[in-house]
């Protein structure tokens, strides 16, 4: 598990991008509607725009091994998605003694199920968060659930919605052993920025890489401890914050559903060690999805 997967690591941009190392605009034989045509091509390649757009649910099941110290744990999870701006993930942890956790939005209202506790009081120990300090950290999270979302849509549909919306700009060509890759970068609200790795003769996504601190493990529990360099509440972790690591998500195993071509494989890495191999078992398009699932715990 821990080890790099493609050797995108050591592609080189050869087309598009400056020299220099820093962004530039494109040149004439890169004009800058080539970020539309390589989305275009993707969604062409998954099925066809008509067929894209029809989509308005989406329900998707699958499992997870994540690897956490030493141990791979593994995880059974179902997605459910009502386009554009409703989207939830269940976890299930067969190895643990835990329940079920489920994190997501819908519209502009983070989900979290169970709903987070607050630590409990100890003597000597920081004081418990403020109101105002919980509506702030609510508001990151929304803003963490709707960068996963648009991540997993990227890779899923080459699509952008309105929930999260995306920009697209042309950076070139990558060289890499399975060939080349147009490369496009990616922007959206806040600070999410990522680039967008396409298969120059497949046209279907193969990597999308971003910049962000390391997460947490997947589905910690309220009241468990936090990850290494976390904040406790109500005050920044000592030493301060560290530094933002290289994040991948490599696509793979295309297979066909309902005339679409998805992914069946998502690996994940954090600066060049997989920390998670997820397979997508079964995706039932425009399913019925629990409206349940989307409801904010009281």
């Amino acid at each position: 598990m821990r080890q790099a997967l493609l050797v995108l690591s050591c592609a080189v941009i050869i087309a598009g991008s400056p020299t220099s190392g820093q962004n530039a605009g494109p040149t004439p034989a890169q004009p800058a509607d080539n970020a539309a045509r390589v989305i275009a091509d993707a969604r062409a390649a998954m099925g066809g725009d008509a067929k894209l757009t029809a989509v308005k649910t989406l329900v998707v099941t699958g499992r997870t091994r994540q690897v956490r110290g030493d141990n791979l744990v593994p995880i059974e999870f179902e997605i459910q998605a009502e386009l554009p701006d409703k989207f939830a993930r269940r976890d299930e942890f067969p190895a643990q003694d835990q329940g079920p956790t489920v994190i997501g939005f819908n519209g502009d209202r983070f989900v979290q199920i169970p709903p987070p506790q607050p630590p409990p009081a100890r003597p000597g120990g920081p004081p418990p968060p403020t109101p105002q300090q919980l509506e702030a950290q609510a508001r990151v999270q929304l803003g963490n659930a709707k960068q996963d979302f648009a991540r997993l849509m990227l890779g899923l549909f080459a699509a952008s919605y309105p929930s999260h919306p995306l920009t697209f700009a042309y950076v070139g060509q990558a060289e890499a052993p399975q060939g080349r890759a147009d490369v496009v970068d990616v922007k959206g609200p806040g600070d999410f920025a990522a680039r967008l790795f396409v298969d120059a003769k497949t046209h279907l996504p193969i990597m999308l890489s971003w910049q962000a601190r390391q997460p947490p493990p997947r589905g910690r529990g309220p009241g468990g401890p936090p990850p290494a360099g976390a904040p406790a509440a109500g005050g920044p972790p000592a030493g301060g914050p560290p530094p933002p690591v290289e994040n991948r998500l490599y696509f793979a195993e295309y297979r066909s559903f309902d005339g679409l071509q998805l992914p069946t494989r998502v690996r994940r890495a954090v600066a060049g060690d997989t920390t998670e191999e997820t397979t997508f078992d079964r995706f039932r398009i425009n399913a019925r999805v629990d409206p349940r699932r989307f409801e904010p715990a009281s």
